[in-house]
């Protein structure tokens, strides 16, 4: 989680301190339409597997508590 923490402040110069795990990425526009596709691909890049768009929806990408539970997680 640290390096999509990273990633985001880097995208978001303005952003100070942690970003709470709950946060709405896409409401705060820490993430926008621009940025999606490399969000997507750091993901794959820390997850070691591919994402298939086809099988995600926009939620799945909106917190980070639930990047991790989506895609980090073992289970996931």
């Amino acid at each position: 989680m640290e390096r999509i923490a990273e990633w985001l402040h880097e995208k978001n110069p303005g952003l100070d301190g942690p970003i709470d795990p709950d946060e709405d990425l896409i409401e705060a526009r820490l993430i926008d339409s621009m940025d999606f596709l490399e969000f997507v691909d750091l993901l794959e890049e820390l997850s070691g597997r591919s994402i298939d768009l086809q099988e995600v929806t926009i939620d799945d990408f909106r917190t980070l508590g639930r990047v991790r539970q989506r895609f980090l997680s073992a289970a996931g």
